[in-house]
């Protein structure tokens, strides 16, 4: 694993149409490898509006297989092509009927090492995703990349610290937290919530958030994505509550052991004493 790597994030807004968005983000995904990025991530659900803001089934023609379909195809393509490692939000079929809100994760040559499907489901009012989602089945995968050992947590998932904490047992150095998340929801945890996870975890986490308020309802996407290291400082500044914006930051992996020894919170874990917390 390098001692620092330059790891992207993109928020964008809704273009109208699934080809502009995905021409959007290798567009933006151009742009960060032009700037030596050598991992990126795209918002959750990247090619589509984020149609759980209503219950339709004409947007189950979103979803596509995993890794088969020609999206995920594309970006292994892509991938391949900017020697970067790419994360990959997509509306995952795995035969009919059986959908999933995923991620591909592709290595910087191309390779396809597998995919995290989101385990937590909202059903709230503009957040609908039980109609349209199976819960994520395949536990919290770490990958092992071109620039070290990375794991994905999508959206909802970030409220439930069981996760965050499964990825760090199983070595990620690099969460990304993939989201679509609105103003009114939530908006005063953004900046809370995955800085205290990065802390309890040891790790550096890339939290994206989608910007602007889509067709489909009145929920405003505000950004503020951002890279946070496992002492909870943001690495640069946040993105922007209302445009696009790519952010490019290098993260210094060394900062990972020079905390762990610092804190050394897995070796003070009590396991023994958890036993109660999986049987309510």
């Amino acid at each position: 694993m390098p001692n620092v790597v330059r790891a992207a994030l993109v928020q964008t807004k809704w273009t109208g149409d699934k080809a502009s968005m995905i021409d959007l983000h290798v567009d933006y995904a151009r742009q960060a490898a032009s700037q030596g990025a050598q991992v990126m991530c795209f918002q959750e659900l990247f090619y589509g509006p984020y149609f759980c803001q209503v219950q339709d089934t004409e947007f189950y023609d979103y979803a596509e297989p995993v890794p088969d379909g020609p999206t995920t195809q594309a970006m292994m393509a892509l991938a391949r092509e900017l020697e970067m490692v790419l994360v990959v939000p997509v509306y995952e079929q795995e035969q009919e009927g059986l959908l999933y809100n995923t991620a591909a994760v592709i290595d910087a040559d191309g390779t396809y090492l597998g995919k995290y499907r989101k385990t937590h489901l909202p059903q709230v009012k503009g957040f609908w995703e039980k109609f349209y989602f199976r819960p994520g089945n395949l536990g919290y995968p770490v990958f092992d990349t071109a620039v070290g050992r990375i794991g994905v947590y999508i959206c909802y998932d970030r409220h439930f610290p069981e996760g965050w904490r499964a990825l760090g047992l199983a070595g990620a150095k690099i969460v990304f937290n993939p989201s679509a998340t609105s103003r009114g929801l939530s908006a005063y945890l953004w900046q809370l919530e995955q800085p205290a996870s990065a802390v309890a975890n040891e790790y550096y986490i890339g939290a994206i958030n989608r910007v602007g308020v889509e067709p489909l309802g009145d929920n405003d996407f505000y950004g503020q994505t951002y890279f946070v290291s496992p002492r909870g400082q943001f690495v640069g500044e946040v993105a922007s509550t209302t445009d696009e914006e790519l952010v490019v930051r290098d993260l210094d992996m060394d900062l990972l052991d020079e905390v762990r020894n610092q804190w050394a919170f897995y070796r003070d874990r009590r396991p023994d004493m958890y036993g109660p917390l999986t049987q309510a």
